[in-house]
């Protein structure tokens, strides 16, 4: 069955809580998007329970209530979840406390990984306990990933395992209308087809902790302490992503169409929204 469209009136009168997606949901890599300022300012209006819950792990939230800010969107630090924010439990339960990790990643990434207690190193050195995937950049894309292969290789072949971490999982993003980029989960997917031509069984595979895995879900309803799931929705632009997360969860979720995925186009198999959005407007 086809998911029926919905308003923005009708999500805030049927919902109590809200899990709003950020890129293609509130901004891409240039603006706000259409109706989302005023979207949030509504949510903070009528006392809704809301959340920003983003894969990107290439930000601190500090620096992400920045940059919201700075496109007009007022999201302070305590509305944002992203998927940095689970290194530190992922670290401690794999206890790589005080280990070495090499970072794909930018500055704020690095920083993430210290503050989940690891000593960052250099993508060329010899013997890391663990490789983050955080983003596509902030590091010389083709020397580091070539380099990183061939010590995963070296050191799974000297049976010293090295724990492979993707925070966050997107293929890829909408970076502004009608272009897309790619991200971390892109990266992770290269790095994976290269060790399987060479380990076959022995190759390792990454711990993917974003959406739509299950930590996310669990920290954000920790977070806001939602009792009734009923009166809790997932915003997002991916079915992969958002939708499926959502469902995998238990709760609602709304496809907005001014991401990656077109609303307006026939839905394919697998998890489907309880509602499509064609825009905040």
């Amino acid at each position: 069955m086809h998911p029926a469209v919905t308003d923005v009136d009708a999500l805030l009168a049927r919902y109590d809580a809200f899990l709003l997606d950020s890129y293609g949901v509130l901004v891409d890599s240039e603006r706000a998007l259409p109706g989302a300022i005023a979207f949030v300012e509504r949510l903070e209006h009528e006392n809704k329970a809301w959340l920003v819950l983003s894969n990107d792990a290439s930000r601190l939230t500090a620096t992400s209530a920045r940059r919201y800010r700075r496109l007009g969107l007022p999201i302070d630090e305590e509305r944002i979840l992203t998927s940095g924010d689970l290194l530190a439990p992922h670290v401690a339960s794999r206890g790589l406390q005080g280990a070495r990790g090499i970072v794909l990643g930018p500055d704020d990434s690095c920083e993430l990984v210290r503050r989940a207690g690891m000593e960052v190193v250099a993508y060329d050195h010899p013997a890391p306990d663990a490789v983050f995937v955080c983003d596509d950049e902030g590091y010389p894309f083709l020397p580091a990933v070539e380099q990183v292969i061939s010590t995963i290789i070296a050191r799974t072949e000297a049976k010293q395992p090295v724990d492979l971490v993707l925070p966050n999982p997107d293929v890829v993003y909408p970076r502004s209308p009608g272009r897309i980029g790619i991200t971390a989960g892109s990266v992770a997917l290269v790095i994976e087809a290269a060790l399987r031509l060479r380990l076959s069984s022995r190759c390792p595979a990454f711990a993917r902790l974003g959406k739509p895995h299950r930590p996310m879900f669990d920290e954000a309803v920790a977070r806001l302490r939602l009792d009734d799931r009923h009166r809790t929705v997932m915003l997002g632009d991916q079915i992969a992503t958002d939708i499926a997360g959502a469902c995998a969860f238990g709760i609602d979720s709304v496809l907005l169409g001014t991401g990656l995925t077109d609303t307006r186009a026939e839905l394919g198999e697998g998890p489907h929204p309880t509602w499509l959005l064609h825009t905040l407007e």
